[in-house]
């Protein structure tokens, strides 16, 4: 019997350790869920947009679509959550280009026409960065709102506490990615997590105003999430909790518009 008590722990631990593996090594596969796009793949929008392509110094090129609006009040720089692409994301812009801002929305490596494969947290901030810098060189900083969405937020954060924008506007955000992974797989050390996506500290040290929108409704990303974050914000912030609202729709919701649209005036 105690044999058999010994094997049939021995066999848990390494299934254990395997599990753990496996997340450690595919955690991209989890997190991020890319949508392809064929390079020739011709976006068709009803409102006028530009596509803008960016190198990064590793030589892959990242993919982004502008929206023009009337009347030009600032940019609004849009980092989409984990999964889709620019072709089901850029439908987002009409929310504010008819508030008089035009809109870029960036494809992370992987997604749609953007080369590469996601590798790194750091990665994905590089080629955040890279694409702000170059819009910024059309766009003065001060005229310019950073808006992340769900897995967006993490990035958006960081951005706005590298960078001096107008202001920044999380969607759903998460408090960080290892807070979530604990409450959701609390079996697995969170040493393994390559990704922390550390809203909590970023807002620490943002300077600008910062508005987070929260569905109450939202099963993914608790609404809790962006009660404590708004804790941590060193300055001016205000949260908007949306009721009905799940994790997805936030841009398309009748009360997030009519919010939206006192903040942007």
């Amino acid at each position: 019997m105690t044999k058999l008590l010994f094997n049939f722990f021995k066999i848990i631990i390494i299934l254990y350790i395997l599990l753990c593996g496996i997340l450690y090594f595919y955690q991209e596969k989890i997190i991020f869920l890319p949508t392809k796009l064929n390079p020739n793949f011709q976006f068709k929008f009803k409102q006028s947009f530009e596509e803008r392509n960016f190198i990064t110094p590793d030589g892959k090129k990242l993919n982004g679509l502008l929206f023009k609006s009337e009347n030009l009040k600032g940019l609004i720089f849009y980092l989409h959550g984990n999964a889709g692409n620019l072709n089901s994301w850029g439908f987002t812009a009409e929310t504010y280009t008819r508030l008089h801002y035009d809109v870029f929305i960036l494809d992370y490596r992987g997604y749609g026409k953007s080369e590469g494969k996601i590798k790194s947290q750091q990665q994905l901030f590089d080629d955040a960065t890279l694409a702000y810098q170059k819009m910024k060189q059309e766009y003065n900083e001060n005229k310019i709102i950073i808006t992340g969405d769900s897995i967006g937020s993490g990035i958006a954060s960081y951005l706005a506490a590298t960078n001096h924008p107008k202001k920044l506007i999380l969607q759903a955000p998460y408090y960080n990615l290892t807070t979530m992974m604990q409450q959701k797989m609390p079996f697995i050390p969170s040493f393994i997590l390559k990704y922390k996506l550390e809203n909590n500290e970023y807002l620490k040290t943002c300077r600008c105003p910062v508005y987070l929108f929260h569905g109450k409704e939202d099963t993914i990303i608790p609404f809790q999430s962006s009660q404590k974050l708004k804790e941590e914000c060193m300055g001016v912030s205000q949260l908007i909790l949306i009721n009905y609202l799940g994790h997805n729709g936030m841009n398309e919701n009748s009360m997030y518009q009519s919010e939206i649209e006192k903040i942007l005036q």
